[in-house]
């Protein structure tokens, strides 16, 4: 019985059939991983990004007046520098998430400034929950605590920095406007 069993993929294997079938399985797993891999990362360029209207006439054109966008050393965070995960399970989970945000270009949430502007703390604050639930991993991609030279930032940052690190503080505690204006928060007496 054992024989049999042997002589059976010893017989599948010397099959050109087989080889024909593992080959043009292997040929496709390539092509369809190389082909996705490639559409993930056209949705990681800046010309996606603001290929919307919502997105280059709005949130872009803050973005240019910040130092993400333009400074001395001449290094630029993009959006998804900012707002996609490297590591690949993670990029994978936030390209799902992203679908919602299509869910709502074809309803039209944001799509004139008014509406935008309407939704603009509830937008920062889902985006401010997900770097704090992250420890701003994204930013840390650039900046790091341990590769600070806390004594070369001024004296104000160096404090800041040095109180942060000593409560656990994440970089969206204190940087929540570096790259997009501030929501105007609703007012106590208001409610």
């Amino acid at each position: 019985m054992g024989d049999d069993k042997g002589s059976s993929l010893w017989s599948k294997i010397r099959n050109p059939a087989y080889w024909s079938v593992l080959i043009f399985g292997m040929v496709a797993g390539i092509i369809f991983w190389g082909g996705f891999n490639t559409a993930m990362e056209a949705t990681n360029t800046m010309t996606f990004c603001i290929s919307c209207h919502e997105m280059r006439d709005n949130v872009y054109q803050e973005y240019k007046e910040t130092i993400h966008y333009k400074n001395p050393s001449g290094v630029q965070a993009t959006c998804s520098d900012c707002h996609v995960p490297r590591p690949w399970i993670y990029k994978i989970i936030r390209k799902i998430e992203a679908t919602r945000e299509l869910y709502h270009k074809a309803v039209g949430t944001i799509d004139t400034p008014e509406k935008f502007e309407a939704n603009r703390l509830h937008l920062a604050e889902r985006v401010w929950k997900s770097m704090r639930k992250t420890d701003s991993r994204e930013c840390r991609n650039c900046h790091d605590f341990k590769s600070m030279d806390l004594s070369e930032q001024d004296r104000y940052a160096r404090k800041r920095h040095e109180r942060a690190l000593a409560k656990g503080e994440t970089c969206i505690d204190c940087h929540d406007g570096i790259a997009h204006n501030l929501p105007e928060q609703p007012d106590d007496d208001d409610e």
